[in-house]
């Protein structure tokens, strides 16, 4: 836990993007997507089930776009911090110890969120906690190195994935974009003695390494004393030159979010390239959003409420909620009633999230 960061040099735009991200991830905790999903309004339904939904398999929602943003963001975050440190003196000694100290910390918090409720130990790895152990260890670990190195092993994370999925020998576990009988079945099974429920892949940590390093990328562009424009129109043709060499992959490999192919991978890296971009023109350049408090206080503290929604944060206010919100609302309308409560425990959370900024207790690893 920590009484720092020194919130009047941060980077604006990063502390809005994380916290936007986490936020939304706070509603999908509070139930808040569920309950509009079954409002009755096809229209509606159909957005939200694009919004706030993974594809199935094959194809590209907004949804699939959240875990990449953030694993983009840690990667922008790491050679800020590591220049704080420097800044406050910190040597590189104690710098990379931390970096692994907190590597494990998020593959022990990441596995431990799977064994919370079954009857015995699991070893599952394919949460964003997990994943980002080893994204970040590996983007710490190349972050003296020049950009093209960074993005040249980010491509090369990509290509072993895809190598690895089309030409795996195993009989049963060779049909490459097939779920449940490609590569990242078979290292499920390998890793944790069974196949992930929706087909999800621990191996994606391998391939979306590139999210990470790339945004190391973006964050020592950011980092650079250079004009703001130039910043910009770095991260602007970064993301469309993803975007295009994506949509070419998808000629000949599927848009899969839940095996990480090469063709979601640059796509998700686009958009993420984009986002930050817009991010960073409308609050640090135009200034046109000044009021960044509500997604900021969220943003500073993205550990903390990921775990606590994780492990029931919301679910306990819902239980607080609920009887007051069916008993004055229920009766005319379950539905509102329900959407009432999830408002109000995003409220809750949101608000959980505030009173840690204004103690200025930032609670870190």
């Amino acid at each position: 836990m920590s009484n720092t960061p020194n919130l009047k040099n941060r980077l604006v735009s990063l502390d809005f993007f994380r916290g936007l991200v986490m936020f939304l991830l706070i509603a999908e905790f509070a139930h808040l997507f569920e309950v509009l999903m079954e409002s009755g309004n096809e229209q509606l339904t159909a957005v939200m089930d694009f919004m706030f939904h993974h594809a199935k398999w094959e194809g590209l929602h907004f949804w699939d776009l959240v875990q990449p943003f953030f694993m983009f963001i840690v990667g922008v975050s790491i050679p800020l911090s590591y220049a704080n440190r420097k800044k406050k003196g910190d040597s590189e000694t104690a710098i990379r110890n931390h970096a692994f100290r907190r590597a494990f910390l998020l593959l022990l918090f990441g596995w431990g969120l799977y064994c919370i409720g079954p009857q015995k130990i699991v070893f599952q790895f394919d949460n964003v906690l997990a994943q980002l152990s080893f994204t970040y260890l590996i983007s710490f670990l190349l972050l003296k190195q020049s950009s093209s190195i960074q993005i040249g092993v980010g491509v090369l994370c990509i290509v072993i994935s895809d190598l690895l999925y089309r030409f795996f020998p195993v009989v049963g576990f060779d049909q490459a974009f097939v779920a449940g009988e490609n590569f990242g079945a078979w290292f499920n099974i390998f890793i944790s003695g069974y196949e992930y429920g929706g087909h999800w892949a621990a191996f994606n940590a391998l391939p979306t390494a590139a999210h990470t390093l790339w945004g190391v990328v973006a964050g020592k562009w950011l980092m650079d004393n250079t004009a703001q424009s130039e910043k910009l129109k770095r991260l602007v043709i970064a993301g469309i030159i993803a975007l295009v060499i994506g949509y070419l992959t998808t000629f000949f490999t599927p848009v899969i979010k839940r095996i990480s192919t090469t063709s979601f991978v640059l796509l998700s890296a686009g958009w993420t390239f984009l986002a930050l971009a817009l991010c960073y023109w409308l609050i640090d350049v135009k200034q046109i959003i000044k009021k960044t408090f509500v997604f900021r206080v969220v943003g500073v503290n993205p550990l903390f409420i990921y775990l606590f929604a994780s492990l029931g944060g919301g679910g306990l206010f819902l239980k607080v909620i609920r009887p007051f919100s069916n008993s004055l609302i229920g009766g005319f309308s379950p539905w509102l009633a329900d959407l009432f409560s999830g408002f109000v425990v995003l409220f809750g959370l949101w608000y959980l999230c505030n009173w840690l900024f204004k103690k200025q207790i930032f609670i870190k690893i």
